[in-house]
């Protein structure tokens, strides 16, 4: 339904993962979640990227009251290409942030790339599958070199779902 709701806003869509299985984040903090990575093409400027993945978030019943809590949609603007945003110091600020931070503090602006789809099996498993050339700006490495550096229990705990578009 998120990628039809995108798709109507005019997004194409280039890529699409596989749908996986994945442990909450954080650990124990609900139930498990379903991960997918879309690639898209729209004439959208990142901020209008944002602001249409929390319209369908919206759309689809999601409210925003704290940070990580459970919820059952959760779109997130990886990157947009080799874009840094808003500038490197910042996202540089982003990406170290200690965990505990993590929970309490919330960017007033949007950070690209995510400043923690680095650390997230989650994530660079189906984003490796899309686009595993894509280089991370910062850390000049590739979807795949990210993801393959990833503990492998952490790897592990990324399954696949069978049929999981339908």
């Amino acid at each position: 339904m998120a990628v039809q709701s995108l798709q109507s806003e005019g997004a194409v869509i280039r890529a699409r993962s596989m749908i996986y299985h994945t442990p909450a984040h954080p650990v124990g903090s609900g139930p498990d979640y379903a991960n997918a990575v879309i690639e898209i093409e729209a004439g959208w400027s990142a901020r209008e990227a944002i602001t249409k993945l929390h319209t369908v978030e919206a759309g689809m019943g999601r409210r925003r009251r704290e940070r990580w809590e459970q919820r059952h949609i959760d779109l997130d603007l990886l990157a947009v290409g080799a874009d840094i945003r808003p500038d490197l110091p910042t996202a540089r600020v982003w990406m170290q942030l200690p965990p505990d931070e993590q929970k309490q503090k919330v960017p007033q602006q949007l950070i690209l790339p995510h400043p923690r789809l680095h650390e997230r099996a989650f994530v660079l498993v189906p984003l490796a599958e899309v686009a595993p050339d894509w280089t991370h700006p910062i850390l000049r490495r590739t979807a795949t070199q990210l993801r393959d550096a990833l503990p492998q229990a952490d790897l592990d705990a990324v399954t696949p779902i069978e049929n999981g578009w339908g």
